[in-house]
């Protein structure tokens, strides 16, 4: 499972033309689950998103989660972040999980989130989504919970 964590303002996400969820502050986290990955994963990765230290303190440093600063989080399937990229010029995603496995991993994440005392949006699985994201900072982390 692999998450690229965005530090955001602002950011929305829209289908076919209609809003479907906005956060004003937080994370956009874009999450990709791998063939073989399973519900273990999901608590671990949703307590790193949460706990994530991204955030300014008085000091100027990143020692604030997303939770301490009162943020919100969009959640955002992604199967392409397991694009193998290194025969070719196409992506190959025989690394991504079918979607029947893929979206209630998802899911879960987003409830683990939740059940953390995160607020947690979340797109639409498998649908053509549109991002407007304002990055703050920037600020992007790449994790990745092996199996």
């Amino acid at each position: 499972m692999k998450a690229v964590i965005q530090r955001v303002r602002a950011t929305s996400l829209s289908v076919e033309g209609k809003l479907i969820s906005q956060i004003p502050f937080g994370l956009a986290v874009y999450l990709g689950v791998k063939d073989g990955d399973g519900e273990q994963l999901c608590a671990k990765m949703a307590g790193k998103i949460a706990r994530l230290r991204v955030f300014e303190d008085e000091e100027g440093k990143m020692n604030r989660s997303v939770a301490d600063v009162g943020g919100e989080v969009l959640l955002i399937s992604q199967f392409t972040l397991y694009g193998d990229c290194s025969h070719g010029n196409r992506p190959s995603f025989t690394l991504a999980a079918r979607p029947e496995v893929a979206r209630p991993l998802y899911e879960k994440v987003a409830a683990e989130l939740s059940a953390l005392g995160v607020t947690v949006k979340t797109g639409v699985f498998g649908a053509d989504m549109k991002i407007e994201q304002f990055n703050d900072g920037p600020v992007t982390v790449i994790c990745e919970m092996l199996s």
